[in-house]
């Protein structure tokens, strides 16, 4: 599958853990979107969906920007991320 890469969703705010397949041809600024909402269902509304949220690599802190493709970043497999609402 080498449309989509695993990795794991660090989500501080309520505390928990996700391991999601992203696209790779997508934008950070949609993933961000998606992500907002899946982790929103899945947390049954106790992760509030924001405009604000950032995403950063959680081991070396690098911020992703909206406008890059996924492809373009060092994301891969098993990269471990952090979604910040702030």
């Amino acid at each position: 599958m080498n449309d989509k890469v695993d990795v794991e969703i660090i989500v501080p705010e309520i505390e928990e853990k996700y391991n999601v397949l992203l696209p790779v041809n997508k934008r950070i600024g949609t993933i961000i979107l998606l992500l907002n909402k899946a982790i929103n269902e899945l947390s049954f509304g106790d992760y509030s969906i924001s405009n604000c949220n950032k995403l950063y690599n959680a081991d070396s802190l690098n911020l992703y920007k909206p406008e890059s493709l996924l492809f373009e970043t060092d994301i891969r497999n098993g990269t471990r991320l952090i979604l910040f609402s702030k």
